[in-house]
C-alpha cells in the first residue's frame, strides 16, 4: 500500500478532531431531540417551547462558563494535585449556580427576569420558573463532566470523549421516548426533556469518569514536575479561565438577550412568544453544521510543541503550518455543509418538519433565520484558531475585550435592525451573527498584538546576540524560534 507522505501529518490531527465534532454535533441533535419531546405534545406545543427555550438559555448561561474549564484539564492537569484543585473549583461554581437557580425560581429576582424584562404572560413565566428550578442541578453535573474530558483530551483520548457525547444523545433521545409514553406527559410535560437532559449528563459524566480512571489516574504522578512548569495553583487555574469563561459566558446570555430583545420588540403579543419558539428549534438546526469548528482551539494546546506537556510527543510530524492547512480545509466543509442545508430547496423544511416534529407552516418561520447560519462558520473558525494559539501560550487574557465588544454589537444591532424593518427571529439571528463577527474581529487584533510582542522580543533577542557573539545561544533564542527552526528543518525532510 503506498502512503501519501504528503498527507500522514493530517491523520492525527483528524483522528483528534473527528471525536470532539462528534461531541459538538452531538449537542445540538441532543437539544432536536429534547425540542421534538416538547413538539409532540400537542397542547400548547408553542408556549411549551418558549417557556423550555427561555428556562434553557438562562440555564446554559451558567454551563456555558463551567464547561470551559475543560481547557484547564487540557492544559493544566498535569497531575493528580492538579485535577484535585480543578475539581474543588467546579464544586464550588456548580453549588453557586444551583444557589442561583433556587433564587431565580423562587424570588422576585426571577419574576422580573423572566416575567417583566422578556414581557411573556404569566403562564408563559410561570412555566419557564418552574422549569428553571428543575434544572438547578444540571451545572454541577455538566461541570464535572467536562473538567475530565479536558485531561482526557490533554492525553489524546478523544475518542472517549466523542463517544461519552453520542452516548449522551442516545440517552435524550431513548429516555424522551420512554416518557412520552408515561403518565408524565400529561402530569408535567417540561421534565420530559428536563430529565432526559439529567439522564444524558448522567450517562457522559459516567463514561469519561470511568475513562479517566481506567486509563490516566494510576499513570500521572501525585505531582507535576518541573519539566511541566510545577504544579498548577488556583490561582494560574483562575487567571488562565477566566477570560475564557467571560467569551463564553457572553456567548451564553447572548441567546437570553436575543430572546428578551425579540420578545420585546414584538410587546409580548403572541408573535412574540411565536419567534421565541422558532428561536429555540432554530438554534440547534443551524448551529450544527458550523459549532464543531469551535472544537479547533484544542488543536494548537494538543499538537503545538511550544507546549511543555507535548515535549514528551516531539516526535509527532504535525506543525503549525499543517494545522493552519488543517483549519482552512475544515472551514471550507462547514461552508459547503450550511450552504447544502440551509440553501437547496426543501431541505431545510424537511429537516424541522421531520427531525424537529413541528408542523410545516411553522417549519416556513425557520427558513431565513436558517439561512442566515451559513455564514457563522468564518468568523467562528477565526476565533476558534487564534484562541487556541492564544490558550497555548497562556494569554488568555488579551481574549477577555472580545467578550465586551460581543454584547455591544449584539445589543447595537438589536435595537438598530428594527428600524430596518426586520423583526421576529431573523432579527435574533441576525444580531448574533454581527455579535460574532465583532468578537472575531477583536479576537484578531489581540493575536496581532500578541504575535507583535512576540516578534519585537525576537528582533531584541536577535541584537543582543549581535552585539555579544560571545553569548551562548540558548540564552538569546526564544522557544518560538527554536521551534520555527525545528519546522523548517522537518519541512525540509
Amino acid at each position: 500500500m503506498v502512503e501519501l507522505p504528503s498527507l500522514s501529518p493530517y491523520w492525527p490531527l483528524l483522528r483528534f478532531l473527528v471525536p470532539l465534532a462528534i461531541t459538538n454535533v452531538a449537542i445540538d441533535l441532543g437539544e432536536q431531540a429534547l425540542n421534538r419531546g416538547i413538539a409532540t405534545v400537542k397542547e400548547d406545543t408553542v408556549e411549551m417551547l418558549a417557556s423550555y427555550g427561555l428556562a434553557y438559555s438562562l440555564m446554559k448561561f451558567f454551563t456555558g462558563p463551567m464547561s470551559d474549564f475543560k481547557n484547564v484539564g487540557l492544559v493544566f492537569v498535569n497531575s493528580r494535585r492538579d485535577r484535585k484543585k480543578a475539581v474543588l473549583c467546579m464544586l464550588t461554581a456548580g453549588v453557586i449556580a444551583f444557589a442561583l437557580h433556587v433564587l431565580i425560581a423562587y424570588t422576585d429576582l426571577g419574576y422580573y427576569i423572566v416575567n417583566k424584562l422578556h414581557q411573556v404572560d404569566e403562564s408563559v413565566g410561570k412555566k419557564t420558573r418552574k422549569a428553571f428550578l428543575y434544572l438547578a442541578a444540571f451545572p454541577l453535573l455538566d461541570a464535572m463532566a467536562w473538567i475530565h474530558a479536558g485531561i482526557l483530551l490533554k492525553h489524546k483520548y478523544s475518542v472517549i470523549v466523542g463517544s461519552a457525547s453520542i452516548s449522551d444523545v442516545v440517552a435524550q433521545i431513548v429516555f424522551v421516548s420512554v416518557l412520552l409514553h408515561s403518565n408524565l406527559e400529561c402530569v408535567e410535560p417540561l421534565l420530559v426533556p428536563i430529565l432526559s437532559l439529567y439522564m444524558g449528563a448522567l450517562v457522559r459524566f459516567t463514561i469519561v469518569g470511568i475513562g479517566y480512571y481506567c486509563n490516566i489516574h494510576d499513570n500521572i504522578p501525585d505531582s507535576s514536575g518541573l519539566d511541566v512548569g510545577g504544579d498548577a495553583t488556583i490561582k494560574k487555574m483562575l487567571s488562565f479561565w477566566w477570560p475564557l469563561a467571560l467569551i463564553l459566558a457572553t456567548q451564553r446570555i447572548s441567546r437570553p438577550i436575543v430572546n428578551l430583545f425579540v420578545s420585546r420588540d414584538l410587546k409580548g403579543s403572541a408573535e412574540a412568544t411565536e419567534a421565541v419558539a422558532v428561536l429555540t428549534a432554530t438554534y440547534p438546526v443551524g448551529h450544527m453544521p458550523y459549532g464543531w469548528l469551535t472544537e479547533l482551539r484544542a488543536v494548537y494546546p494538543a499538537f503545538d510543541k511550544n507546549n511543555p506537556s507535548n515535549k514528551m510527543n516531539a516526535g509527532t510530524p504535525v506543525n503549525k503550518s499543517h494545522i493552519k492547512k488543517f483549519t482552512f480545509s475544515c472551514l471550507a466543509l462547514s461552508l459547503t455543509l450550511c450552504f447544502v442545508l440551509f440553501w437547496s430547496p426543501h431541505v431545510s423544511e424537511k429537516i424541522m418538519v421531520d427531525v424537529i416534529g413541528v408542523e410545516y407552516t411553522f417549519a416556513a418561520l425557520c427558513m431565513s433565520p436558517l439561512r442566515i447560519f451559513s455564514f457563522f462558520p468564518m468568523p467562528v473558525t477565526v476565533r476558534a484558531h487564534l484562541t487556541g494559539w492564544l490558550m497555548t501560550l497562556k494569554k488568555t487574557f488579551v481574549l477577555a475585550p472580545s467578550s465586551v465588544l460581543r454584547i455591544i454589537v449584539l445589543i447595537i444591532s438589536l435595537v438598530v435592525l428594527p428600524y430596518l424593518g426586520v423583526h421576529g427571529a431573523t432579527l435574533g439571528v441576525g444580531s448574533l451573527l454581527a455579535g460574532f463577527v465583532g468578537e472575531s474581529a477583536m479576537v484578531a487584533i489581540a493575536a496581532g498584538y500578541v504575535y507583535r510582542q512576540q516578534r519585537n522580543s525576537e528582533m531584541s533577542n536577535e541584537l543582543v546576540a549581535d552585539g555579544d557573539p560571545t553569548a551562548p545561544r540558548s540564552e538569546v533564542s526564544s522557544p518560538s524560534q527554536m521551534d520555527a527552526i525545528e519546522e523548517e528543518e522537518e519541512e525540509q525532510e
